[in-house]
Order: structure tokens, then sequence, then C-alpha cells
């Protein structure tokens, strides 16, 4: 009966939004009210699951988008992702610029949470996009799918380290294994489909589009431009590599490394020396720069409710309890447990939308077969990883901060962002698999 109840209401959800054109956030708490009543939360419930439904996603969310959107915005506008974008096409060329951003996601998503990777690399998209008037969308899942693999199969990232803990695991074979698996994911998910994408056409990709410089203002150069929009990945590296390199550190020393390499502050610091290398050095005043970081507030404020209302729906699932009711029934089914694994993840990520959800919902119905032992948990780890980004749609936040970013249809966005998440879990899947040969 619950699974029944999901289904109508995301068909409902689908309905309202793409045929009857009601916005997004406000189909978002209809739905989340009526699948909540349909899910058996008592009424007086309802409201306090609404707003932790907002206020769980958004407190996590919401400085690192509004941050880096501001960061974009003034790397933009400045020139400096311009001249990022030359060098790209100087190392490339626009033959192979979508390998390059390909390159460049892996290696900058290892570090990065997956929000604040989207929000950094974005603004670069789109500068070659526009200054080089290539396809959008190709560009943006040639990169896209390498953070989403990051950020589903690899340590440091939350959902990967905490099942590392769960099912006691070694994260260095299991960051190892994990590698292995990226690579294929991340060339069939991204510059090979995403040839398949090249005639999907965006709306205005107006918000970090290339703008003519004032001839007050002077062009940053290359390594002013490249160190200034880099410069979260250097500090959250950074902050990730002291206390391996030095070990034990004294308490305070610790505590402030951690502050330090905390995204939400990084952030704001990469913000606050952007505001001079790219701002005030460049001869702006500091209120043209502040005009630019309210223009890019105005723009990302959709893109927060819409993210808002995906967060609502996610608590209803949860606060129901549907999640682990889904995840036992799929218990007793014949198949490896591997395989098992991967699909009681998959089953819950379509149906909450919540990637970490998904992982660690599914870990707690594996963990027997961990420990009943004939299963290795480095494989495991990957298992259910690759089974927690199946299939993103409409309840999942990432499926628009890609939909409105690129300006498309919700039909497009399946097309594109859908299959390419669905392409990144099937191949992690196959890779599992075939290393279990193996190892």
């Amino acid at each position: 009966m619950s699974f029944i109840v999901i289904i109508l209401c995301l068909a409902l959800l689908i309905v309202m939004i793409s045929y009857f054109k009601i916005d997004a956030f406000l189909s978002f708490i209809v739905i989340s009210i009526l699948a909540g009543i349909g899910l058996g939360i008592p009424l007086t419930d309802l409201p306090k699951t609404i707003d932790n439904g907002i206020g769980n996603i958004l407190g996590s969310l919401t400085l690192i988008i509004v941050l880096g959107a501001m960061l974009g915005k003034l790397v933009a506008e400045s020139g400096a992702a311009q001249k990022i974008a030359d060098v790209m096409v100087d190392l490339f060329g626009t033959r192979y610029i979508q390998w390059g951003l390909m390159i460049t996601g892996f290696i900058v998503g290892i570090p990065l949470f997956y929000g604040i990777g989207f929000v950094l690399l974005i603004p670069l998209v789109f500068s070659i996009v526009n200054q080089y008037k290539l396809p959008a969308v190709y560009m943006g899942v040639s990169m896209l799918a390498a953070l989403s693999v990051t950020h589903g199969f690899l340590p440091p990232h939350p959902s990967p380290v905490a099942l590392v803990a769960l099912f006691n695991a070694n994260i260095g074979m299991t960051l190892i294994y994990g590698m292995l698996i990226a690579i294929p994911a991340i060339v069939l998910a991204g510059p090979l489909f995403g040839r398949t994408l090249r005639n999907i056409q965006t709306g205005p990709l107006k918000l970090f589009e290339k703008k003519e410089l004032d001839c007050a203002y002077s062009m940053p150069g290359k390594v002013n431009s490249f160190s200034t929009a880099m410069l979260p990945v250097f500090l959250l590296i950074l902050a990730t590599a002291i206390p391996y390199a030095f070990g034990d550190m004294p308490g305070k020393v610790a505590d402030v490394v951690a502050f330090v390499g905390s995204p939400s502050v990084v952030m704001l610091i990469a913000l606050i020396v952007a505001t001079y290398t790219l701002g005030l050095r460049q001869g702006r005043k500091v209120k043209d720069v502040m005009a630019v970081y309210v223009d890019a507030i105005k723009d990302i404020a959709p893109i927060l409710l819409i993210i808002a209302g995906s967060g609502i729906f996610k608590q209803v699932m949860e606060d129901s309890g549907v999640s682990m009711e889904l995840a036992t029934a799929f218990q007793k089914l014949p198949v490896h447990p591997l395989i098992l694994g991967w699909l009681i993840a998959a089953v819950i990520r379509v149906c909450v939308g919540s990637a970490t959800v998904a992982g660690l919902t599914a870990a707690g119905v594996v963990m027997p077969l961990i420990t009943q032992g004939g299963v290795n948990p480095n494989l495991m780890v990957l298992s259910l990883g690759a089974g927690s980004l199946m299939f993103s749609h409409v309840n999942d936040s990432g499926f628009w901060l890609f939909k409105e970013y690129f300006n498309l249809s919700i039909k497009d966005t399946i097309r594109s962002w859908s299959l390419m998440e669905t392409i990144v879990s099937i191949v992690g899947l196959v890779g599992v698999m075939i290393l279990n040969i193996f190892i």
C-alpha cells in the first residue's frame, strides 16, 4: 500500500509541474501533505514534518549554494571564468574540451562535497558554452558525471565514509576499488553518453553568462583566475591532508583545522579572497562587488525554494517509515548479496530522493549479510553507493539544481540528468560484480 501511495504521489507531482505548470515549490508542499496523509502521518505532526524537511535540507545547503553562487557570479563577471576557459581550450581544444571538464570534475570532486563542486565548476561550463557556442548539456554532463561518482563511491564523502564505518571496511581499499570502478562509470556516463544529448535545447543561461567587461576594470591574469576560482578546492584538500600528515594534533589545533575546513567556512574564506583579488584589485569598488552578489542571490532564490520543496517530500518518506518498510520487503529476495544491496539502495533512492538516506537505510538491511561473512565489506560499500545514485528525479535536490541551472524542461532533465545517474549506477554495479570475481 505504501509503495502505491508513493507512486501515485510522484506521478501527480510530475503532472502538476509539467502539465498544469504549477510552481514546483507549491507542488511539493501539496504532494508532501497528500503523501503524509496517505502514509499515515498524524495530521498534528505534518506541520512539524514540513518544517523539519525544509530546515534539514536548507540547513546544510543554503550557505554553500548562496556563497558558491556569489563566487561564481564574480568569477564570471570579472573575466576569470573566461580566462580559465581559454586555458582549458588551449590544452584540450574545443573538440576534446568535454574530456577536460570530466577530468576537472573528477579531481575537484574527490575532496569537495557535490553541492560545492557543482556551484564552483558550473560557471566554468557556462563560460565555455557561451564563448565557444558548444552544447550546454553535453558539456555539463561530462563534468557532473565525475562529480556524481565521487559523491556516491569515494571517501571522504559522507555516505561512503559512514558505510565504511558501519561495515568495518577498509577505507583505503574502498577508495582504491572505488577509483577502479569510477573511471569507466565516468567515461560512459559523461563524454560518451553526452554525445546523445547534443541536440537538447536549453533556455537562456543567464546566471553565469559572459558579459562585456567594463573598460574601467582590468582583466585578472591566469594565475589569479585559477587560484581564486580553485581556492575552495585547495583549502579543503589542505584541511583533509593535515590530520594525516601530522597525526595526532593538540585539541585546539585540530578544532581550528576542522573549523576552517568545513564547507561553509571554506566558501566564505574563498568569497572574501575573491572580493579582493577579482574585485577590489581589478578596480571595482566595494558597492560594485556587492551589486554582483545581490544579483547572484536573486538568481539563486528560486532554486533554493525548489530544493526546500524536495526536502519536505523526502522528510515525509522518512517520518512515515516507508523507507525501512520497502527495504525489509526486498531482504528476502533470492539474489546475490551485492546485487541485493544495490537493489535496496536503488529503490529507496527512487522513492526518497536522497543518496545518503538510500545508502544508509539499505546498510541497516544488509548488515546481517556482512556479519554472517562471505561478502567483501569494501565491495558492499561500493554496491550501496552505486545503488544510491540510481535514477535521480523530481524528489532529488540534485535534479532541480541541474534543471534550473541549465533552464531545461522536466522531460529533457530526465533525458539527460536522470539517465546519466542511471548509467553511473548500473556501471557501478557491474564494476562491483567484476571485482568480486577476482577478490
